[in-house]
């Protein structure tokens, strides 16, 4: 990556995204990590974010300036092209944004522009980079490659935003891949992680019993009945090491965690499910737990991931997606052979066969990669003449 803003000039930025909470909502979603992002930022560089809203306005937000423009309650991610009663809102909030980006480089002063994420946020960056001679970023999201990167008009957009970019970017090594594909050039890895808000690592348990969770979406994709089989596999002896295991989320597959729980209650297994857990809530269910179970079918990398390497906890976690690469890598836990409830059985027996502390060292390591602040550096670092030199 090279540098954007001439010696001794302080970075400014401009954060363009989609994905921005406007008052408490979105905070469990990409929402939360671009919030907290940009907080980051803001320690080092001047940061302004353009953003949707409920009204045109400009302000600060915890700390942060942003610049919201109108837009409809309905994220654009949930209005399709192919139903025509969608498409004024569509176009009113493609205008807004364009028009917001545009105002927003014509006052002057912005070094860098940053889109989070490729389609409309890094269209938008694109025109106004063209118009005003800012260079600008792309962090692309899977959505957009694995998404819209298959219709074949909207794709050709895309590889022109990813091209024109001086910087592109994707939280996931596979991703990173399939960016370059698209562009033909290029695309470094950067983690996304929201600041779980931990300030201390807790020391994970010398002996059994252990204490397992799970917290996600009940989805088949991330697999929840995947683990709820692999426990009604576990026998005695493996119950014996096991104080409690408690499952946190929602979603389609309710019905299916009810009878779940009920069957390994029939058999006296000590399991627990709740509803969705908030930033403190997740905090501590990583801190009360010594592993935490990915059971994924399919995955980049989770954001429960970079929670857990936060936390310290290590992962017992099913082969897919990046998920296997960053087990490997940063040795912070388990991985099954296959995403199936017969390995994952496996990998939990492997797991309660041997403490949990083993992965402290790496797993302080991991801490820091997977903080925000470290991510938020890390882009700075790229866009500015001197790494070393704070804002």
């Amino acid at each position: 990556m090279s540098a954007a803003a001439p010696p001794g000039r302080a970075a400014r930025i401009l954060l363009v995204t989609t994905s921005y909470p406007d008052g408490d909502e979105g905070a469990a979603a990409a929402g939360s990590f671009v919030r907290d992002f940009a907080r980051a930022l803001a320690l080092r560089a001047a940061v302004t974010v353009v953003a949707p809203g409920a009204a045109d306005r400009s302000g600060l937000e915890d700390g942060v300036r942003v610049r919201r423009f109108r837009a409809p309650r309905r994220p654009l991610s949930l209005l399709s092209p192919a139903n025509p009663a969608h498409w004024p809102a569509i176009l009113g909030t493609l205008h807004a944004g364009g028009r917001a980006v545009t105002e927003s480089c014509a006052e002057g002063g912005i070094t860098h522009i940053l889109a989070l994420w490729a389609l409309p946020s890094g269209a938008w960056a694109r025109r106004a980079a063209r118009r005003h001679g800012v260079p600008y970023s792309i962090w692309a999201l899977g959505s957009d490659i694995w998404t819209l990167g298959r219709i074949p008009l909207v794709r050709s957009l895309l590889r022109r935003v990813l091209r024109g970019a001086e910087h592109r970017l994707a939280d996931g090594h596979g991703l990173c891949e399939d960016v370059a594909g698209i562009a033909g050039m290029s695309c470094a890895f950067l983690p996304s992680c929201r600041d779980l808000g931990v300030r201390e690592l807790r020391a994970r348990r010398a002996g059994p019993p252990y204490r397992l969770a799970f917290l996600g979406r009940w989805h088949p994709n991330k697999g929840i009945d995947l683990l709820l089989d692999a426990l009604l596999r576990l026998e005695g002896p493996d119950w014996a090491r096991v104080e409690e295991v408690r499952v946190f989320g929602g979603g389609p597959l309710h019905e299916r965690v009810g009878e779940g729980i009920r069957a390994l209650a029939a058999r006296g297994r000590r399991v627990t499910a709740g509803g969705y857990l908030d930033r403190d809530g997740a905090r501590a269910l990583l801190a009360w737990a010594d592993y935490l179970v990915i059971p994924s079918r399919i995955e980049s990398i989770p954001v429960i991931f970079s929670d857990a390497m936060q936390a310290g906890c290590p992962v017992i976690a099913t082969p897919v997606g990046d998920l296997p690469r960053l087990v490997a890598e940063l040795r912070c836990g388990i991985l099954a052979a296959e995403p199936g409830a017969e390995a994952l059985a496996v990998a939990i027996r492997e797991a309660l066969a041997q403490p949990p502390e083993r992965f402290g060292a790496r797993l302080a390591q991991a801490a820091r990669l997977f903080d925000v602040r470290t991510v938020a550096n890390s882009f700075l670092d790229a866009v500015r003449p001197d790494p070393g030199k704070p804002a």
